[in-house]
């Protein structure tokens, strides 16, 4: 093993004259659905889209050496599955044959709860969706696969750069009491129960020219809460744009060079919300499940700003500052070496381990079918269920979910004693209509880039979680500390939470112990199991079986074993689909008007700061998605009378609103907002929508805009 050891470090450092890879860099629009679909994460039914505040991006990162290549992409979704993996590779092959497989390819979520669901297939997750939405898959799979083959038009070559940085000031835990069940010793070996460290990549042409970076820091993408209405890619996603706009100071959102990735990774139990949860009307501490609030209000986290968008905005900026020193600071470290790829599906159900407990105990453990416990329904403090949740109820006090279980068949007693200290409330494992509702077979993969190794994992990791998971990776590839391992969260695959056994544990703990990290609203120690140890899928040796698992994959790239046995296929569910919603069949203008018609002006004068509107008659945007495109313009006169394009709907300071304004006659409404920034320009103004109408039978569609009278900025 030494020698073995010896030959994959000397392979890692030894580089050649020019020690430069190609690289590729590409960026494309996936925004499903702007109205009518619910938004997938927060499981809120009556969450449906009426608009767009920002745009859903795709950002490539292809990396070659003389011998293997590696493909990298970060997308402003909710969650990730092997179908649209499976799809992407299918249209990549038809233009690229050969180049991307299961093995080198990445696609990772970066879990924004604000975008358009219904393209999961697993019944669980397109429950609140109202079932499949394959306008949703079909904008997601077209944009991605656009941004790989734009990256792989752009390959020349340059140079990578790691760099790292602690940020505080974004994140705290949302289960500090679930990270205390962690075994003391361990926690001693880090300073905060959340990881606070960024790891950036950076990737500059041949000549030194900024390409792109990608960065990964774990924190939910839940600062737009679950009453937005508007897609959004949230904290991160903005992050991005910032980023971009000062890369690309000349360019549209989305269309520039150089591009930004912020990364989820193992994000699980870290919420952005840092004011903390709180009783929405009275205003006192609270939690989920534990101390709650009064039956007439919700247990809610927010912060750092007054609303939502205040913390979005705020999150992002402090994202961006960060990692924009990270670029252009010292020091920080060239990448050099080969490129290595390897990945391998597992049946978690048939998996099984041996595992050390903190006592120093060998236990046996095995994966269960998969189950979701009663603290599931109640959500989190960044997106509390319908309701309050006491911890240790058997009743989900939620009424979706009790519709669910009483439709689903109870749990098996193999299945109860399987998933030990979680109370059921579904055994989605164990009920197959009309569809499967959670996966059981998941992806495993591991990438390594010179010093640099990715992780990408089929979920959201706690923090423990992944810092064992780098741990393990460090211990057979890492032993003298020269590489950095990232944790690239719902990767290929989602399959829920992960936990560590010791988290997944319904125990009661130290009142005091446990006010050092959050304050309750009364002194009461609770038997807890959380919302992330509810929701780890396959019981509590989950993590203990990823370890295996990643150990595994790093023992065979460091064996050059790069062909594993590829494991079993996932099932194929498009076949089995089902849906609810029901298809726009036609668009009618109101009384007296055409499509494009705009019905209300902005004012004739307007200063910086000010919001602006407008009112156009509109067609649904479910008939055209506008890939590529926009619902709105803010446009600027000219010295020699040209209309120049100031902001499209994929700018923060503008919102695209849509709204129904008679079912019958399917007549409806977009309200267009520009907000004008400090840094306009003074001049003469005009807003314009664009959108599809349908025809009455037949479903053909006829294309329309309007333009708003002109206004002046002063």
């Amino acid at each position: 093993m030494f020698k073995l050891r010896f030959i994959f470090l000397l392979s890692l450092w030894i580089t050649t004259a020019h020690s430069l890879y190609k690289i590729g860099i590409g960026i494309a629009d996936v925004t499903g659905p702007a109205a009518g679909v619910t938004f997938l994460g927060y499981g809120k039914v009556e969450q449906t889209g009426e608009g767009i505040h920002l745009r859903q991006f795709s950002r490539a990162f292809l990396i070659e050496d003389s011998t293997s290549r590696t493909a990298f992409v970060s997308i402003d979704s909710a969650m990730m599955g092997d179908h649209i993996k499976k799809e992407v590779l299918k249209k990549l092959n038809e233009k690229l044959p050969g180049l991307y497989d299961t093995n080198n390819l990445m696609l990772s979520s970066t879990h924004t709860h604000s975008t358009p669901g219904g393209y999961m297939l697993h019944m669980l997750f397109d429950l609140s969706t109202l079932g499949y939405v394959q306008q949703t898959l079909n904008c997601l799979v077209k944009g991605i696969t656009l941004s790989i083959l734009r990256a792989h038009d752009k390959l020349d070559y340059g140079r990578i750069f790691v760099n790292k940085g602690e940020l505080n000031g974004i994140s705290i835990s949302r289960s500090p009491q679930s990270y205390l069940l962690n075994p003391e010793a361990e926690r001693a070996q880090y300073e905060h129960n959340v990881d606070k460290t960024m790891v950036q990549l950076k990737f500059e042409s041949e000549s030194g020219t900024p390409l792109g970076v990608i960065n990964w820091y774990a924190v939910h993408a839940t600062s737009m809460n679950n009453t937005n209405r508007l897609v959004s890619s949230d904290n991160v996603g903005y992050a991005s744009v910032l980023f971009e706009q000062k890369m690309n100071p000349e360019s549209f959102i989305g269309k520039g060079r150089f591009v930004a990735a912020f990364a989820s990774s193992n994000l699980g139990d870290v919420t952005p919300n840092i004011k903390g949860p709180r009783c929405q009307k009275s205003g006192k501490p609270c939690d989920i499940p534990g101390p709650s609030c009064d039956a007439n209000e919700l247990c809610v986290a927010s912060g750092p700003g007054d609303d939502m968008k205040e913390s979005t905005r705020i999150i992002a900026r402090r994202l961006f500052a960060r990692a924009y020193e990270l670029m252009v600071g010292k020091p920080i470290t060239e990448i050099v070496g080969p490129i290595k790829s390897i990945h391998q599906f597992i049946d978690m159900t048939t998996e099984e381990v041996d595992y050390k407990t903190p006592g120093g105990e060998t236990v046996k453990g095995k994966g269960c079918k998969p189950a979701m416990g009663h603290t599931f329904s109640s959500g989190t403090i960044d997106g509390p269920g319908l309701f309050s949740f006491e911890a240790g109820s058997k009743s989900s006090n939620n009424p979706l979910w009790d519709i669910v279980t009483n439709f689903v068949p109870k749990p098996s007693p193999e299945q109860v004693k399987c998933h030990a200290e979680k109370s059921i409330l579904i055994s989605t494992g164990e009920f197959n209509y009309p569809l499967a509702w959670s996966p059981k077979i998941v992806s495993t993969q591991l990438a390594v880039i010179g010093q640099l190794i990715i992780a990408c994992v089929p979920g959201e990791f706690t923090t423990m979680s992944g810092r064992r998971v780098r741990k393990a990776i460090r211990e057979v590839l890492c032993k003298n500390s020269w590489c950095t391992v990232v944790i690239a969260g719902l990767c290929n695959t989602y399959s829920d939470y992960i936990t560590t056994p010791e988290e997944y544990k319904v125990r009661t703990i130290d009142y005091n112990l446990y006010l050092a990290f959050a304050c309750l609203c009364s002194k009461q120690s609770n038997p807890l199991q959380r919302y992330e140890g509810a929701s780890t899928l396959f019981g509590p040796y989950t993590l203990p079986i990823y370890l295996k698992q990643y150990s595994k994959l790093a023992k065979a790239l460091l064996n050059g074993d790069e062909k594993l046995d590829p494991g079993p296929e996932p099932a194929d569910l498009k076949s089995d689909v089902w849906s609810l919603l029901p298809t726009p069949m036609y668009d009618t203008p109101m009384s007296r008007h055409n499509f494009g018609d705009c019905i209300e002006q902005p004012p004739y004068t307007a200063k910086l700061g000010q919001t602006v509107k407008a009112k156009f008659v509109s067609g649904n945007p479910r008939n055209n998605p506008m890939l590529e495109m926009t619902f709105l313009t803010v446009e600027r006169l000219t010295d020699d009378l040209k209309w120049d394009v100031v902001a499209t709907d994929a700018n923060w300071e503008t919102e695209f609103l849509w709204k129904t304004v008679s079912w019958f006659w399917a007549s409806s409404v977009a309200e267009i907002k520009w907000t004008i920034p400090e840094d306009t320009t003074p001049g003469l103004y005009r807003i314009r929508h664009f959108g599809y109408f349908k025809y009455f039978g037949g479903g053909r569609l006829g294309r329309y805009f309007g333009t708003s009278e002109t206004f002046k900025v002063t």
